[in-house]
């Protein structure tokens, strides 16, 4: 099983004045037989903050995959990407260049995402779009490669060259 941490980042939600609809959707699409998901939180859009909880969920709990929802865009509380790139130790980009080339083929506001996926240790972060459907529509995209990659980083995976 790939043990995973969902992070909804939001001002709003941190508060109570907004209802998560993410985080439910992200769950959903993540097969059962494969996905376990351990942790699940709602943080403000704090670059501290958000550094603190991806270090805490790599470094404390070990979890394989760390899915992070908002923060993404233009705005001046947007700050998931800055807080990624200050936790990882090796970035992945094309997951975040896969997302973006084929969620372009739905909306030409894919190529506004300032998304980045990294590795902190023996963990993948992935950020995502804030909105469900985004989120959804991302995620799908990386899905199929996930569990080779996860197999990778924690080194339980067969040999790749043929």
């Amino acid at each position: 099983m790939i043990k995973v941490g969902i992070l909804t980042i939001s001002d709003k939600g941190s508060k109570g004045e907004r209802t998560d609809g993410t985080c439910p959707a992200i769950k959903e699409i993540l097969n059962k037989n494969i996905y376990s998901v351990e942790y699940y939180k709602i943080i403000p859009d704090e670059i501290e903050i958000i550094r603190k909880e991806l270090i805490y969920i790599c470094d404390e709990l070990n979890l394989d995959l760390i899915l992070t929802n908002g923060g993404t865009g233009f705005s001046k509380r947007d700050v998931t990407p800055e807080a990624t790139m200050k936790v990882i130790e090796k970035q992945v980009p094309g997951i975040t260049e896969a997302m973006r080339q084929m969620s372009l083929s739905i909306t030409p506001m894919a190529m506004l995402s300032r998304a980045v996926a990294g590795i902190r240790k023996n963990t993948l972060i992935i950020n995502l779009p804030g909105s469900p459907k985004g989120a959804v529509e991302n995620l799908k995209f990386a899905l199929p490669a996930l569990p080779h990659g996860i197999e990778i980083l924690k080194g339980t995976a067969g040999e790749c060259a043929r």
